[in-house]
């Protein structure tokens, strides 16, 4: 139980930290808008929920800084291979890429729902302050002209009493830009759904790619200042905490206070967004420069169940054990890459990936490999890119779960294990590679000698850490699965269960690949 209580300590570490700069950034804007001199004039026509929309835009400008990051496949590789020499517990956090970019989105659709509901408090009380006739300060403050001698005498965006807010929704920078990005947002996340991402890729892959828009119009959305406070020049001639009280004398020539004028807020958005938006940008350009090296299919295997092998070489690729490429075919679609695990072993001239039919996209590019009377289609690969399967070697002993087509991760692993023996590898710490392992090769069974092999069910997985804890209990035991969560939640909770309390101990490592 130690190395899981470290692990998860870590992970709620990250967490934590993350949740409380939300916090902060939050409860720090909040104050500011609710306090500040500034926005005096400003609360008098809008009240609290001034200061709920700045707080929540902080907190999703913070949010869209961080949400692309995760996906960074080439730095997320890059820390990996820094950290190779870091803790487990430190490289393992890298593994939650994933989870982190969808809390992260969680995030942004909450502050987004925050944002919009003060907004539209905000808009019918600038409606309900130019419409008012009470002679209050929200309606003198309201009444201020767009049409004066000063480019800095409004504060409400209405511009008459008869300005509709679908009007100035529709009609200003900030209004369309709002609009256009939570319709892109809430696209991206009904199409994300587990479900619709499974059974129908094509939808979400193409639907994802609406970020770009989300992007320009977050980046231009404050443009325009619809939300305005008090310039510092006024602040000094006619501070609030002065001249607000006698509001109704701010025409006489002889009033020490004057008519309080107001600047727009500048655009915030594009500064939290430019350096993880410029880091992406090089992060595509990369993927497509090596998206156009050749690549040259050297064997077409057809498996059964519909499986496709395609064994390919490719100038300069380089790979480790349990990492992944994206693979596109541009005679299906020239837009759509797909990630497939490398199932060849980094010792093999060649590396090679089992494609299943699961999708419109396989079944289209399998079929497209039958058909043997045309041309080999044209492919293109980007990657390698790392996993948590890269850190095999580190352990003593490795227990590899895979179900389904789950198992192709494992079959670069024992690949190279078997290499690794065959050539007397002395650096090779893993000591307990099984009998099966060592004579992946053979023909026939390695139980029964026939030509069927056996097939086995499901583990009884209690009897099987217990069996393991008891014939290593000095070793630091890593446990690798490419499955659903279901199992990947039972395995979890057996790691935890048999690891030792005492770090002298057996130890189980959890770790599950993540696409």
């Amino acid at each position: 139980m130690g190395n899981w209580v470290v692990n998860h300590w870590f992970s709620v570490l990250f967490l934590a930290t993350w949740l409380g700069l939300n916090v902060f950034l939050f409860v720090h804007a909040f104050l500011s808008y609710e306090k500040a001199d500034k926005y005096y004039y400003t609360r008098e026509i809008l009240g609290s929920t001034l200061a709920w929309a700045r707080a929540s835009a902080r907190c999703l400008n913070f949010n869209s800084m961080l949400i692309l990051l995760p996906v960074c496949r080439n730095l997320l590789s890059f820390l990996r291979g820094t950290c190779s020499f870091c803790r487990r517990t430190l490289r393992k956090q890298l593994d939650h890429n994933l989870t982190f970019h969808k809390l992260v989105a969680y995030m942004i659709c909450l502050h987004t729902a925050i944002h919009i509901i003060a907004h539209l408090f905000n808009f019918e009380r600038y409606s309900r302050s130019r419409q008012a006739t009470d002679g209050s300060l929200a309606s003198i403050l309201s009444t201020l002209s767009h049409q004066g001698k000063e480019e800095d005498s409004w504060l409400n965006p209405m511009q008459s009493p008869n300005m509709t807010v679908e009007y100035v929704t529709f009609t200003s920078i900030a209004g369309l830009t709002g609009v256009i990005i939570t319709i892109a947002l809430v696209l991206m996340v009904t199409s994300a759904m587990e479900f619709i991402r499974r059974s129908y890729f094509e939808v979400f892959w193409y639907t994802h790619h609406i970020f770009i828009i989300y992007f320009i119009g977050l980046g231009i959305h404050g443009i325009g200042g619809i939300v305005r406070g008090q310039t510092e020049e006024s602040l000094n001639e006619s501070h609030p905490h002065r001249c607000a009280e006698s509001f109704k004398q701010w025409d006489d020539h002889d009033s020490h206070c004057k008519h309080p004028r107001f600047e727009g807020l500048p655009a915030e958005s594009w500064k939290w967004i430019l350096a993880p938006g410029v880091l992406y940008i090089l992060e595509r350009i990369l993927r497509f420069y090596r998206s156009q090296q050749k690549v040259v299919i050297t064997k077409v295997v057809m498996h059964p169940s519909k499986v496709l092998e395609l064994q390919m070489i490719k100038r300069g690729f380089s790979m480790e054990v349990g990492q992944y490429i994206f693979v596109n075919c541009p005679s299906v679609s020239y837009l759509e890459w797909h990630p497939f695990t490398l199932t060849s072993a980094p010792e093999e001239d060649f590396f090679s990936v089992h494609i299943r039919a699961v999708g419109d996209w396989t079944e289209n590019l399998i079929r497209a490999f039958e058909q043997q009377c045309s041309p080999i289609p044209r492919i293109e690969v980007d990657g390698p890119f790392g996993t948590v399967s890269e850190d095999v070697f580190q352990y003593e002993v490795v227990v590899l779960v895979g179900a389904g087509i789950g198992v192709t991760p494992f079959a670069s692993i024992l690949k190279s294990i078997w290499y690794k023996f065959r050539h007397e590898d002395h650096n090779l710490k893993t000591q307990t590679a099984s009998h099966a392992t060592l004579n992946f090769d053979k023909a026939t069974d390695i139980l029964t000698g026939l030509k069927q092999k056996t097939s086995f069910g499901r583990p009884m997985w209690d009897n099987e850490f217990s069996t393991i804890a008891n014939a290593h209990p000095r070793s630091v035991v890593g446990v690798f699965l490419c499955g659903p969560q279901t199992l990947a939640k039972s395995l979890s909770k057996c790691c935890c269960q048999y690891s030792s309390l005492d770090p002298r101990k057996v130890q189980f490592y959890f770790n599950k690949e993540n696409f």
